[in-house]
């Protein structure tokens, strides 16, 4: 039986691999267009907003509309392994 040498395997990062460059096709991004004005005050809002938010100002907080010196929202902690 052939012995594996140790130590001598080729790294994953190998000059010789390189992949060709693909050229980018599709269309040419324009001028942004812009977005529609948003009822935060139509029924299908007022419907997300009941179930999202728990009190008046968590509403307001999250259509934008937050206290100056409020609290700052924390993120979330990753899953630990």
């Amino acid at each position: 039986m052939p012995s594996k040498a140790k130590g001598k395997g080729r790294s994953h990062s190998a000059a010789g691999s390189k992949k060709p460059k693909k050229k980018k096709s599709g269309k040419k991004k324009s001028a942004k267009q812009a977005k529609p004005e948003v009822d935060i005050l139509s029924p299908a809002a007022m419907l997300n907003a009941y179930y999202i938010s728990h009190n008046a100002a968590d509403c307001l907080a999250f259509r934008g509309f937050q206290w100056p010196d409020g609290p700052k929202k924390k993120g979330k902690k990753g899953k630990k392994k």
